[in-house]
Order: structure tokens, then C-alpha cells, then sequence
């Protein structure tokens, strides 16, 4: 069964912007399913296809007399080329919505993206099912801890039992296994990294050693929600600190792991620089980390740091299904260890939020809060502590107790 997804609007928004439009994503997020839809009745190309592949990389030059505009190229980070031929079409013809493409990589890292197609490209990141969107919510506003916000998305929410968001943070966003309960969880995940690493990672980088991969991968799991010690992972896998950094941005770069920079500016000198790791599928990283059901994982060490990257990946989807790439999201951290959570930052003012996977805050939850005034010409919005409690209400002044379903 086909479960709506919020990035079509934006997709269908861009092709009247646009000559070409391209959605990138980890693998196995719907990227494909959700374009044949779009793009019903239009020429489709896989470059998956060995032959078509070939063609595409060696004549370059007639791919689209054989595959004309309006066409979905699939898994087009294959043959950078193409995009050289798109411009070309596009300068041409001067036609909105004419190129559809796909892949399970970043733009910035698609060869050819920013070079041939700036301006003439319109581009969305896919990530997983959102909670919004496998419950069949239609809101799809970007999160934002305000009145309005609050006002608008009351009439949309669900009702989500304590066990079934730690069953939805353990089995992951994949769509296939949340179409398909019946699906072996460790199996699919298990072939997920196998064929994640023989065709995305072979083709991002020369790595020669993949069971050392598959560690770092491991180690970069068990840091989701923590500061990000590059001199750590690299000591605990036995690698240079360069190589390190090299296969983290091959994480990144897959849209696999999100990395949450510090907020600063010129008077934030005490804040520390280093940004976040996220892991933005928490299945997977649930699997890396052999947390293998839900309540051995709820009840773990990590149980916290899965709530939280669970609950920043929410809200990097809400931005994301909304065509917003460049994220006004910050975390707050100084030297003497105060932290917040998440800032999202938005025409000026920033907005705190904490993340507890417990369900009594506190009014100490938001104490850190105080410290956006102390920063000049910095505006503090309302804020609130996202966590397991049931009902939105409001804690101190205008913070709230902001239940998962209203995200």
C-alpha cells in the first residue's frame, strides 16, 4: 500500500520552478516509489540497468534522444555526465518540470550538480517515513515550538502509546519494514549494510578494508547524540584520524548520519565548536548497536541518546519534506557543560528545546534555557521539553511540555 508522502507536494512545487528536479536520499526511503507516482506516463530510466548504465556513462551525448524529456532518471549519481547533457537540454528548450532524478547520495557530493545545474535544479532530501506521515497525518508545516504552530497542528495529531514510539524508534523509518511487519527486522537490516557498503560506499571512496568500515559504522552508531570525538573513533577502530574523517563524511554524505553544529556567534566565545552525531535512521542504528528489541532498548544505557536522535530526526524531516536543505537547526553547549538540547533558529529569534525520554518534566529541564538571554542582541522564543508525556501543556511561563505527537 502506497503511504502518502509530504516531499510530493514539494516536488510537484518545484517542477513549475524548475527544468529539473532532484531527490536524494538513503537508500530504500521511498525515493523512486514516490517519482513513479509522480511522474506516471513519463519515460523512466534506471541506471541501475548494466546496459543503460553504460550507455549513459560512454554517450552521454544521445541518452535523452533515447529517453526523451519529460523522463525519471533513477539513480542518476551513476553517470555524472548526464547532468552536462540536462544543462544543455534545459538552456535549450527552456521547459519547467522536464528531468526527474534520484540517488542515495548528497548533492554536493554528485559530481556535476553544482557545476552544471546551479539555478536550473530544484532539490529535495528524502529521508524515512515520518511519524506525521505512517500515521497519515496531512499537516506538514516545518516544526517550530510557537502558539501558531501549536494552534494548527492540535487538530492533526494521533494518539501514540509509550510503546509503540519506542517500537517505531527500534524497527526504524524504512518504508519496507513498516510496510511489512512481518519483516525480520535483524535480516533486513543485515542486508541493508551489505548492500549499502558493496555499492554506495564502493562507489563514494576507494575502501579497501569494509570490515573496518562496517566498525567505524558501528562506532559512529553507538555516538548518536553525543559530541562528535573523531580521535576516539578512530583509536577504537585502529585507523589514521584522516581516514577517519573521510569515512564519517561518507556517512554524511549517504544522508545516513546528520551532524548538529554548536550554535555560535561573535559573543558565544564559550561555546564549544564541536557539532553532534546523529544517526537518522534509529532502526539501523538500533541493529548496529545489537539493541535487539525494543524493550532491551528502552530500558538500556543508550536509551536516551536513541529519544533524542529520534526526536532530531522528526524535526530534520519536517524541514526536509518542505524543500528547506540548509537547516536552522543548532544544539547550545559552553565550557562549563551547560547544554541545550536543540535552537532552531528562525528570522532572528531562537527557540530552545530539550529532549527527555522520561514523562514528568521538570521545571529544571529548561534552566539552561536562561542562558540565550545573556547573549547580546539574541531574541529567545518559546521553547519546551519534547518528551513522553501525553498532553501540551505549559511548564513555565511560555515553555511547554511538548508531547511526540506534536511534532
Amino acid at each position: 500500500m502506497y503511504i502518502k508522502r509530504h516531499a510530493e507536494k514539494t516536488v510537484q512545487e518545484l517542477a513549475k520552478m524548475f527544468g529539473a528536479v532532484l531527490v536524494a536520499g538513503p537508500r530504500q526511503v521511498g525515493k523512486t516509489t514516490m517519482l513513479e507516482k509522480l511522474t506516471d506516463g513519463m519515460n523512466y530510466a534506471t541506471l541501475d540497468d548494466p546496459l543503460l548504465r553504460a550507455v549513459a556513462v560512454e554517450e552521454s551525448g544521445t541518452f535523452f534522444k533515447d529517453n526523451p524529456p519529460p523522463v525519471f532518471v533513477d539513480e542518476i549519481q551513476k553517470a555524472p555526465a548526464l547532468f552536462e547533457q540536462i544543462k544543455m537540454s534545459l538552456d535549450r528548450e527552456r521547459k519547467k518540470g522536464q528531468f526527474f532524478m534520484c540517488g542515495s547520495q548528497q548533492f554536493k557530493m554528485m559530481k556535476g550538480v553544482s557545476e552544471s545545474l546551479a539555478g536550473r535544479i530544484g532539490l529535495v532530501t528524502l529521508l524515512g517515513f515520518s511519524l506525521r506521515e505512517s500515521h497519515g497525518v496531512s499537516f506538514d508545516a516545518p516544526f517550530l515550538p510557537t502558539d501558531e504552530y501549536f494552534s494548527q497542528r492540535r487538530p492533526h495529531t494521533v494518539n501514540i502509546s509509550y510503546d509503540e514510539v519506542w517500537d517505531t524508534i527500534h524497527r526504524g523509518s524504512m518504508p519496507e519494514l513498516q510496510d511489512n511487519p512481518n519483516f525480520n527486522w535483524q535480516m533486513f537490516y543485515g542486508a541493508y549494510v551489505r548492500t549499502y557498503l558493496d555499492r554506495d560506499v564502493r562507489e563514494l571512496s576507494e575502501i579497501g578494508d569494509t570490515v573496518k568500515f562496517t566498525r567505524f559504522m558501528v562506532a559512529a552508531a553507538a555516538s548518536t547524540g553525543q559530541l562528535l570525538n573523531l580521535a576516539s573513533l578512530a583509536r577504537d577502530i585502529g585507523i589514521s584520524q584522516p581516514t577517519a574523517e573521510r569515512w564519517l563524511s561518507i556517512l554524511v554524505a549517504s544522508n545516513l548520519v546528520y551532524l548538529l553544529q554548536p550554535y555560535s556567534n561573535n559573543i558565544t566565545k564559550r561555546a564549544v565548536k564541536t557539532p553532534k552525531l546523529y544517526f537518522l535512521d534509529t532502526g539501523l542504528a538500533a541493529y548496529l548497536t545489537r539493541w535487539n528489541t525494543p524493550d532491551v532498548l528502552k530500558n538500556g544505557a543508550m536509551a536516551g541518546a536513541f529519544f533524542e536522535s529520534f526526536v532530531v530526526s522528526e524535526i530534520i524531516k519536517s524541514y526536509y519534506n518542505r524543500g528547506i536543505l540548509e537547516l536552522p537547526l543548532y544544539f547550545y553547549r559552553d565550557k562549563d557543560m551547560n547544554e541545550i538540547d536543540l535552537l532552531i533558529e528562525e528570522n532572528g529569534t531562537l527557540y530552545p528545546i530539550e529532549i527527555k525520554k522520561h514523562a514528568d518534566p521538570q521545571k529544571k529541564d529548561l534552566e539552561a534555557f536562561g542562558l540565550l538571554d545573556k547573549i547580546p542582541n539574541v531574541k529567545r522564543g518559546p521553547g519546551g521539553v519534547v518528551c513522553l508525556y501525553d498532553k501540551l501543556i505549559t511548564l513555565r511561563g511560555a515553555d511547554r511540555v511538548i508531547p511526540v505527537n506534536f511534532l
